[in-house]
């Protein structure tokens, strides 16, 4: 129940703003055809950055303890990819968004969340969303 209400809040106080800021980025990656490895990441991220309240992003190795394509060498070089063309610009915009949430204290938990995925748009290859576990 707190959780739909702070994602409701979430949503109306500028969370909207920043998961199509990663819905347009995944659907420029998707257009390039070579960014498609990308898009989905952006998509899933774009939903986790929509509605982040009650969910947790986790690397994907951590989850199924074993390493994949997206956890290796291969994802280290994909996310060095996606920090110099989109990454640093999704990373600013949640910044953006943490400071002008701190300005209030309703809005301090708000501008965790944003740092919390600015980190994540750093480098989001090896990553998933799941359900946090209580």
């Amino acid at each position: 129940m707190i959780s739909a209400l702070l994602n409701v809040l979430w949503v109306v106080l500028g969370g909207l703003v920043m998961a199509l800021g990663w819905w347009l980025a995944g659907l420029v990656c998707a257009i390039t055809i070579v960014g498609l490895p990308w898009a989905r990441s952006c998509f899933v991220i774009g939903s986790f950055s929509l509605w982040p309240f009650g969910q947790e992003a986790m690397s994907r190795r951590e989850l199924q303890g074993r390493s994949d394509l997206g956890t290796g060498p291969l994802g280290l070089l994909g996310n060095v990819i996606w920090f110099l063309l989109a990454g640093w610009w999704l990373a600013i915009g949640h910044l953006t968004s943490a400071l002008a949430c701190f300005v209030t204290i309703v809005g301090i938990p708000f501008g965790v969340q944003h740092i919390k995925l600015a980190l994540i748009a750093l480098a989001p290859v090896g990553m998933t969303v799941v359900p946090v576990r209580r």
